[in-house]
């Protein structure tokens, strides 16, 4: 059985990276979008890392106590015993923890990500294989229209007017995907006339 994809709420959350390196730059980097409050302890670091605005470094060896209000911790060090101490004691305390090229010692795995604005498409091989995993990123990401981004947040900002405009839920699920596949089409959100156009085609007084 594979991983189950849980979709956090990152932003603002406290997230522990144990490590300094050039691993532990590329968690940091994946997961800054999303806005976590990270902390990073390491006796040493990258030059990158440290010109990172709003991280924590923490310029010193790991300690137990470094755990106490993450909640969630990455071990990026290039010392396997070291990644297993930080493992278990995260399993002890029931952090969800991701250790890097171990998957046996992770509670959660990161997976290939395709990001766009408010879409988040995350594929996991259940570590078997990541190269298939971005293999399959980059097939979705290049079937994704170019303002995929854009897309997605003018049908956000008509989420009001459909709800006014259609009571029921069934009938605007209707018509939002009727928007979604006009979109879709057009490459491109709907201008005002185009918009209008299908609302007065799809709702009757």
């Amino acid at each position: 059985m594979g991983y189950f994809p849980f979709f956090m709420e990152l932003s603002g959350q406290p997230g522990l990276v144990v490590g300094g390196g050039a691993v532990a730059l590329r968690k940091v980097q994946k997961l800054l979008p999303y806005g976590p409050s990270l902390t990073v302890v390491s006796p040493q670091f990258t030059p990158e890392l440290l010109a990172i605005p709003n991280l924590t470094l923490v310029q010193r060896p790991f300690q137990a106590q470094d755990l106490d209000t993450a909640l969630f911790v990455i071990a990026a060090t290039d010392q396997v015993s070291l990644n297993h101490m930080v493992s278990n004691l995260c399993r002890s305390r029931r952090i969800p923890v991701n250790v890097v090229d171990d998957k046996n010692a992770c509670t959660f795995l990161f997976p290939a990500l395709v990001q766009k604005g408010p879409l988040s498409v995350g594929i996991s091989t259940s570590g078997s294989s990541p190269a298939a995993a971005v293999w399959l990123k980059e097939e979705i990401d290049a079937l994704l229209p170019r303002r995929m981004e854009d897309i997605l947040f003018w049908l956000e900002s008509q989420r009001p007017l459909l709800k006014a405009r259609c009571p029921q839920a069934s009938q605007r699920a209707a018509l939002s995907a009727r928007l979604f596949s006009a979109c879709l089409a057009a490459g491109r959100p709907l201008d005002k006339q185009e918009l209008f156009c299908i609302l007065d085609g799809e709702v009757r007084p």
